[in-house]
């Protein structure tokens, strides 16, 4: 599911090679550093993305080989939602050693900085409900099929109406809402917030700043309300019943296809690990 997202082979080892630089300006965006904070995020992005390089990738690239085998065929929902908990677990590996890198900028945030993070939410927030909160429920749903089509098209090329109606009833009967999605999008970012609040506020050491963010991330994939973890969990399973369906719908040319553009993931990936410095 992660590696719908995606795009162009080409793009990925250009984008990663790049990932220190695009990731300060975004965060700087966000956050709007001052010249020493720059300094030092620039000095973590850095950190973090040599750690990645040398300790991850060979694991990506190892997950896209048996992906590759898996995709050949027919798939069951559990075989999908297994190659998820592994991305998972990446995810977690990754965001452990963010966390550690991520903790000094955090303390050093201010009043204004968290201030200009509120706003830019803000922002963002409003844009997002216009894309996906705007119209009636059919045409919410028109454009949350182009997305998801988009993407899958990028693996199986063109889909036929048939796995096109697929999709729309997937989509159809999905927990999400945007209603949902919207409170999702509000809680996790009160809650980096308020965290990035409480380090600054309480002057809390790197030990206990990491701690926070950490706990952060946590409630991002587990939020502590039931109501909220039961959709969470609920969209997960749906998503592995999803993708399943319709590989199996895929002809052997969609999914030889499919099995091309991993391997192309995968000799992407393993360029990047061969040429680290």
């Amino acid at each position: 599911m992660a590696l719908l997202v995606l795009q162009g082979c080409s793009a990925i080892k250009l984008g990663y090679q790049q990932l220190p630089t695009l990731s300060y300006w975004w965060l700087d965006s966000t956050v709007s550093f001052n010249a020493s904070q720059t300094t030092t995020t620039k000095q973590a992005l850095e950190q973090l993305h040599q750690w990645h390089r040398s300790e991850e990738l060979p694991a990506y690239a190892d997950l896209l080989q048996r992906v590759q085998a898996l995709s050949a065929g027919p798939v069951q929902t559990e075989q999908v939602c297994r190659v998820w908990a592994e991305v998972q677990i990446r995810l977690d590996v990754l965001m452990r050693e963010a966390v550690a890198q991520a903790a000094p900028v955090a303390m050093a945030l201010g009043p204004r900085q968290l201030s200009h993070i509120a706003r830019r939410w803000e922002r963002q927030n409003e844009e997002w409900e216009k894309e996906w909160l705007l119209g009636s429920a059919s045409e919410r749903l028109e454009r949350r099929l182009d997305k998801t089509l988009e993407r899958y098209r990028s693996f199986y090329g063109e889909l036929t109406a048939a796995q096109i109606s697929l999709v729309k009833a997937q989509l159809a009967q999905s927990p999400w809402t945007a209603e949902w999605g919207r409170q999702d999008r509000q809680r996790r970012q009160q809650d980096l917030l308020s965290a990035l609040q409480g380090i600054s506020q309480n002057k809390l050491s790197q030990t206990e700043a990491q701690a926070q963010l950490w706990g952060v991330w946590q409630r991002w994939l587990k939020p502590p309300e039931a109501e909220q973890r039961a959709v969470v969990q609920s969209l997960s399973q749906r998503a592995c019943e999803n993708l399943a369906q319709l590989h199996n719908a895929a002809s052997p040319e969609q999914r030889q296809q499919a099995t091309r553009r991993l391997r192309a993931y995968e000799r992407d990936i393993q360029d990047l690990v061969n040429s680290r410095p």
